[in-house]
């Protein structure tokens, strides 16, 4: 069963992951030629095109998406199990 929590992180992890990754992509292709992650020089050295998107920060945003899920990860480990909190545990004395 989910709650709140888990729905949350999911929806936010996943969104950033996509946004990193496919939706700046997909700007990158619409926006045209060049297709390089870097600036493109000419022989001179000048910078004749860039990226939309640097690199750094589209790395930032998958970063990002994947830290919430290791967030996500410590806080299920550290809060105990719904069911194990409900149920007590009982022994049987001799």
């Amino acid at each position: 069963m989910t709650d709140i929590i888990d729905k949350a992180a999911m929806a936010l992890s996943a969104g950033l992951m996509l946004l990193g990754i496919v939706g700046m992509g997909l700007l990158e292709l619409l926006v045209g030629q060049p297709y390089s992650p870097v600036p493109i020089t000419n022989e001179a050295g000048d910078v004749i095109a860039t990226p939309l998107f640097s690199p750094q920060l589209r790395t930032g945003v998958v970063l990002a998406g994947i830290a919430v899920l290791g967030l996500y990860a410590v806080y299920k480990i550290v809060t105990p199990l719904a069911d194990d909190a409900r149920t007590g545990h009982e022994t049987v004395a001799d």
